[in-house]
């Protein structure tokens, strides 16, 4: 009876949240950090709503595994018959009662129950599993949001900045300083710049729908915004750490030690159901004045079929979820290494540009902006440091970007939070 209530209560404390999570989510009024937006979709996400319906669905399962036969009420009572043909009377009156009950041998209950509770224990990790997929779509997005509105500052700052080269090569055609070809050449140019910042809105409006349908929001809001940094943080983790955190916590992993339990419960319930289960019934009868009692044993003769191609299938699903297991491991290992690669390339990356490359960048333009707007460099010059500097910008948040990402990307092959 308490493990009864038990999944009685999780079944209810899995349906509440999705219950919650039916009506459409409204976007949030303020910007939301990343944990802020994690814990959202964890909440809100469609899609983890209906894998928390299913959950509830196969706890229910185990109720049904742990039932008892049910007895057999038999009644049957005759009141009226035909007289027989040398006698005037009928037959008497006569009713009986029969009780009959299977018994289920070989510990066949038992082993449905552990059936079931292996095959509740499978599909909770991998709902675990889909909420980690989820918590990786919402990082991802997080973060490209984060970096659309980088890129609309950077879009920006580059058209202001041109602008005002532009107007001051007005002043300078005016004056007769440069020629319309080279001003009309300058002024060519800002369709790009113009061009970036249309790019990067419309980047930060998808990334922004992009999320928020993460979020479980039905009609995506212009006004939705988030806060955070994308500047790379600094990590002591080591990749054996990073190894042992994946085996310990990765929800598929776990499935598939799980679904090996669920094989070999199978197989025992397989083998339970090759021996054979006894009817026990009992029965009064009541014929005039006669009452008379009676039991009764029926047993299934098993001879032709003892459930041997259960027997048979069940061990090499055993088999099965051996390798399942072992390949399992391989892949949580392979994601961890991968993901531990890309990171330390991105760091490298990101320290490159932010250390040397952007600085020097943004040196060059100043230099040869103020020395172009004095008449003392050439207008290619000048052109060709600012698409220098445009280009190496965005090179260098992008590579920032790539750290997060794949940070994102580790905290997902481990199923743990590697942030500090």
């Amino acid at each position: 009876m308490t493990q009864k209530i038990f999944y009685v209560l999780c079944a209810i404390s899995m349906a509440w949240p999705s219950l919650a999570a039916q009506s459409p989510s409204s976007p949030p009024t303020t910007p939301i950090t990343l944990q802020q937006a994690v814990d959202r979709a964890v909440a809100d996400n469609p899609s983890l709503a209906s894998a928390r319906e299913h959950l509830s669905a196969v706890h229910a399962t185990v109720l049904t595994a742990e039932a008892r036969q049910n007895p057999t009420l038999t009644l049957l009572g005759q009141g009226v018959t035909l007289p027989e043909v040398n006698n005037n009377g009928g037959n008497p009156y006569y009713y009986s009662a029969n009780v009959s009950r299977l018994f289920e041998r070989g510990q066949k209950r038992r082993w449905r129950m552990e059936g079931a509770n292996d095959t509740a224990l499978v599909t909770e990790s991998q709902l675990h599993d889909q909420e980690r997929q989820v918590v990786l779509s919402v990082r991802q997005a997080f973060t490209n949001m984060l970096a659309a509105k980088a890129a609309v500052g950077i879009a920006e700052e580059n058209l202001t900045d041109y602008r005002k080269t532009v107007d001051l090569s007005k002043q300078r055609l005016d004056a007769g300083d440069i020629t319309r070809t080279d001003f009309e050449r300058i002024d060519l140019q800002q369709a790009q710049f113009e061009s970036d910042d249309d790019s990067a809105r419309l980047n930060l409006q998808q990334s922004s729908a992009q999320l928020q349908q993460l979020l479980g929001v039905d009609h995506p809001s212009p006004t939705f915004d988030v806060t955070g940094t994308l500047e790379p943080p600094a990590l002591t983790l080591t990749m054996t750490d990073a190894e042992n955190r994946a085996l310990a916590a990765r929800p598929d992993f776990q499935a598939a030690k799980q679904s090996l339990l669920l094989s070999q419960a199978n197989a025992r319930f397989a083998i339970a159901n090759g021996t054979a289960d006894p009817t026990l019934a009992s029965e009064y009868e009541r014929s005039g004045s006669d009452n008379t009692f009676g039991v009764s044993l029926a047993i299934p003769l098993r001879i032709f079929d003892r459930n041997q191609g259960e027997k048979e299938r069940t061990r090499y699903e055993i088999d099965s979820s051996r390798f399942a297991v072992v390949a399992a491991r391989n892949q949580v290992v392979s994601d961890v290494d991968q993901a531990w690669l890309a990171l330390d390339t991105a760091q490298h990356q990101a320290v490159r540009y932010n250390t040397h490359y952007l600085a020097e960048a943004g040196r060059v333009r100043d230099n040869l902006q103020f020395s172009y707007r004095n008449g003392n460099s050439t207008l290619l010059d000048y052109l060709d440091a600012l698409r220098d500097y445009r280009s190496i910008h965005l090179s260098s948040l992008n590579a920032n970007v790539q750290v997060w990402l794949a940070i994102h990307q580790l905290s997902y092959a481990t199923a743990t939070d590697i942030l500090p």
